[in-house]
């Protein structure tokens, strides 16, 4: 039996980049961390590694591609056997590639909707009976391209557009045992495969109310927040983002 007090919390896509502070942020605050990637399998064990050298017995990984059927039943059933529990959960896995409408086709859906939708619902409903006895939260990573469309991404637009809605039904249906919310980032971590060029990324800065780009610790902040410190806060979505989607 976990006779444990620290909560324990799966961090999806958190091998790397945001997903990495995230788990970073989370440990830090005392919890348990299981980091969940899809192929980034020596980032993992870099940060499960680290996360136990400074507190042994803290961390541990799970890998699979939420948009596989049935992955996500997998991972959710990997997830449970590292520690005997799960009080949490962040949904933070994501493809992010542009689709201009003519190119869009059944590889890009299943890759974007599977990864920011699909997942996220399947891995949400296969974790919900304990998340429910553990009176546990979850917070989504959705985008401010949800609600306000980003040319040349339809289809990311649209997968994130449904996690908006979904955390929000959700927020409805696990009440009143788990609280379900959103974190919506703006210019946080630029595409490692240049799809915004030097004058893209000035022109958003430029659009952005505080004119400068954020960093992962804004997001980590902001799921640490909801995760630990909002007990009375469910249902809504955070925009992180300097103030971009006042602007746009």
């Amino acid at each position: 039996m976990d006779t444990s007090p620290a909560p324990v919390i799966l961090v999806t896509g958190a091998a790397r980049r945001v997903g990495a502070e995230i788990a970073r942020q989370l440990h830090d605050a005392g919890a348990r961390i299981i980091v969940h990637h899809r192929r980034s399998a020596a980032e993992a064990d870099t940060l499960v590694a680290g996360m136990n050298a400074l507190r042994p017995g803290s961390a541990a990984s799970v890998c699979g591609d939420l948009a596989i059927d049935g992955l996500p039943a997998a991972v959710a059933e990997a997830a449970l056997a590292c520690f005997g529990r799960l009080d949490g959960l962040v949904n933070n896995a994501s493809s992010f590639f542009p689709t201009p409408v003519g190119t869009m086709d059944e590889a890009a859906w299943g890759d974007l909707i599977g990864s920011n939708l699909k997942g996220p619902l399947f891995l949400t409903q296969a974790l919900a009976g304990e998340l429910r006895q553990r009176r546990g939260a979850i917070v989504n990573i959705v985008d401010i391209h949800a609600e306000r469309p980003l040319k040349g991404y339809p289809l990311y637009c649209a997968a994130k557009a449904g996690l908006a809605g979904l955390t929000r039904a959700l927020a409805v249906e696990l009440a009143p045992e788990v609280r379900v919310n959103g974190v919506s980032p703006g210019p946080i971590a630029w595409p490692e495969d240049d799809q915004f060029g030097a004058s893209e990324r000035a022109e958003i800065v430029r659009h952005t109310l505080l004119q400068r780009e954020g960093n992962p610790a804004d997001i980590a902040r902001s799921v640490r927040f909801l995760m630990f410190d909002a007990p009375y806060i469910t249902g809504q979505i955070l925009a992180v983002d300097g103030g971009r989607s006042a602007h746009l």
